[in-house]
């Protein structure tokens, strides 16, 4: 195997013969192989959207109040480094390199005795990519003794690899329809794999405004410490700032977090109240609160990119997050928006396309160059189907709707690049951008 991150990047996607494959049972096993069972506390962050804000909101607080943080997110922008980072910094490739390999000699059979053969003990586990990354992060988290591990959910978060690790506070953010092939078709069923990381005893926390019923029903039969926005935590906001209340009593004149968006608070208040169901173990004062919240950075969530026309990047993939960008540009002062657009075949089109029709003037529409890419003109004739009021134009590629869109747009104008994390990583690409 080359030492590059790069070809053990293609070594893990040809592993398993499923990009997707839920189940703990194969990842557990290379867990305990490895003997990774953190001394530190794990918060696990899941939701149909808003985990990247939790995350990085969480990470940002931890930091200031001086904790070396360890964060785990996904899916990344321009480099795998993203993923994994320790005290705000992303891995080295080194890191990674050594990290990945103990994990695939803890997941090959060793040389054993011929009568041993056929122990499931001894035997090749396959691992997909996104376990074999979940538990290189932790056994770098581990071995670089940080004092907390924030881990982003994949996919659901019962069967999820994450999910391998207990969690000593759980977050569920938002509950919406999304990965219906793996999660159910309705707001319950993908509740119930939601709630699958809470844990006996310990913080369960659920930003969503509508609790889905499941959520309060597992929680109670677990005895798992469910704490829900409007009932045990909440905020107000008022003139520029806001307050929050919490189980632990109230904090007052909060800084509106640097991430922009309406959304935000909810997200901002599920982050106060973790840390108010940790505060014994991770103690954090008003000054790291108020100096995470003011210096926390996300790449591609309703980012704006100075220069004109103004250019805003969100990885918005799924109705739920195109009704809060849709929220978002409205609450803009009023301009034409074009909208770079690209998807993915899976994603539903229609339900994104609905929740942003009435923000976009014109859709400039690319194929992802991928295998679950959707093509330009399925994108195109989705638009069709809905009916939409803005103006349709196919493009060859994603650089080319964006260079489209620029030739187009009058410097009052916007551009918003939207629709899949491809979408927005083609655009960073192309404008030279970096990720935070």
């Amino acid at each position: 195997m080359s030492n590059t991150l790069n070809d053990w990047l293609t070594h893990l996607e040809s592993l398993h013969p499923k990009t997707i494959a839920l189940g703990l049972e194969r990842v557990a096993q290379v867990k305990q192989r490895l003997d990774l069972e953190p001394d530190f506390p794990v918060i696990v962050v899941g939701g149909t959207n808003g985990k990247g804000s939790v995350c990085a909101m969480l990470e940002s607080i931890l930091h200031a109040a001086g904790y070396r943080v360890g964060c785990y997110t996904s899916p990344h922008l321009l480099k795998y480094n993203e993923r994994v980072r320790i005290a705000k910094q992303q891995a080295s490739d080194a890191e990674l390199c050594a990290s990945f390999e103990r994990i695939e000699q803890a997941r090959k059979p060793k040389q054993l005795d011929s009568r041993l053969c056929g122990n499931d003990e001894f035997a090749e586990i396959l691992l997909t990519y996104f376990e074999f990354g979940t538990l290189a992060a932790m056994q770098l988290f581990i071995a670089h003794k940080v004092d907390v591990a924030i881990l982003e959910v994949g996919l659901g978060g019962r069967l999820d690899a994450v999910n391998v690790f207990d969690a000593d506070c759980a977050v569920v953010t938002s509950v919406d329809i999304d990965h219906t092939d793996y999660l159910g078709e309705t707001r319950e069923q993908i509740a119930f794999e939601k709630a699958g990381i809470f844990r006996r005893g310990r913080a369960a926390i659920c930003a969503d405004s509508d609790v889905p019923q499941v959520i309060s029903s597992h929680a109670r039969e677990i005895g798992a410490e469910l704490c829900c926005i409007g009932r045990e935590f909440g905020f107000r906001l008022h003139q520029g700032q806001w307050d929050f209340f919490g189980q632990s009593g109230e904090r007052h004149a909060l800084p509106l977090p640097a991430l922009r968006g309406a959304f935000q608070l909810h997200n901002a208040s599920a982050v106060l109240a973790a840390l108010d169901a940790l505060k014994d173990k991770l103690p954090v004062n008003m000054a790291a609160v108020r100096r995470g919240l003011t210096e926390v950075e996300l790449t591609g969530r309703f980012q704006f990119v100075p220069g004109r026309p103004q250019l805003i990047l969100d990885v918005a993939h799924n109705p739920h997050a195109a009704r809060s960008l849709a929220q978002n540009l409205a609450n803009l002062p009023p301009a034409r928006t074009f909208a770079v657009f690209a998807m993915l075949k899976d994603k539903d089109m229609a339900g994104v396309v609905a929740a942003l029709d009435a923000q976009i003037d014109v859709w400039l529409v690319a194929g992802i160059d991928a295998p679950r890419g959707a093509t330009a003109a399925e994108l195109a004739q989705a638009l069709e189907k809905a009916g939409v009021r803005g103006r349709v134009v196919p493009c060859s590629s994603i650089a080319g709707a964006l260079q489209e869109a620029s030739n187009r747009a009058g410097e009052n104008d916007r551009i918003a690049a939207l629709g899949s994390f491809y979408t927005v990583a083609e655009v960073m690409r192309v404008r030279g951008l970096h990720s935070i």
